[in-house]
């Protein structure tokens, strides 16, 4: 079992529709701890996502991961813009001419997306970040590439989760949360839970 192109286009078609449905809860949750503004930001960089992906349909996978990176990066404000386009831009280095992914490419994918992050914005696991959630999901596709693609993305939602869920009692080391001390503990981290909702929709695409 693989993932096809048209589940990828799928994938991120889908993603725009979350990221409507969300908005006001990434947005309440940006309200403790940042700008309040990371739910509007992903509803309106995936919006122009799924608007661009019928000029798509007939590209490779890396094109088309390419392209979302270009679109995120020029339409999402603030942190999360060059963030966000930057990993999809990269990720698509990995799959450039692919019409399919197997757990391997999804590994590199994820892998060299979040090392660009991480390189970019100097945030680590334990930041209280989105890297908490990508670093557990690039550890457990690592972990899982000789696994079926079910299985592996099943096992691999549950470490998001994790890493998401992880944000909660952490004090933040990057961001604009980073200045509220003490007061960032006990609140979960937006750009965690967008990548966890982001990864969510590519196993619910994928049909787990």
């Amino acid at each position: 079992m693989v993932v096809t192109k048209s589940k990828v286009i799928s994938w991120l078609d889908a993603a725009a529709d979350v990221f409507e449905k969300k908005q006001e809860f990434l947005t309440d949750l940006d309200r403790e701890i940042g700008d309040a503004d990371h739910g509007l930001n992903m509803n309106r960089g995936f919006r122009k996502v799924k608007e661009k992906l019928p000029t798509l349909a007939d590209k490779d996978i890396g094109t088309i991961m390419k392209n979302t990176g270009m679109v995120l990066l020029s339409t999402i404000g603030g942190a999360s813009g060059p963030l966000y386009g930057t990993f999809f831009i990269k990720a698509a280095e990995t799959v450039m001419a692919k019409e399919e992914l197997t757990v391997t490419d999804l590994y590199h994918m994820y892998q060299e997306g979040t090392e660009r992050i991480i390189a970019r914005g100097m945030a680590h696991p334990g930041d209280k970040t989105m890297v908490d959630t990508l670093s557990a999901i690039v550890a457990s596709l690592k972990a899982r590439q000789d696994d079926p693609l079910s299985s592996a993305l099943a096992e691999t939602l549950k470490a998001a989760e994790q890493g998401m869920k992880s944000t909660i009692p952490l004090r933040a080391a990057k961001g604009r949360a980073s200045y509220l001390g003490e007061r960032a503990i006990g609140h979960q981290d937006p750009g965690a839970t967008s990548s966890y909702l982001l990864f969510k929709t590519l196993c619910d695409v994928v049909d787990l």
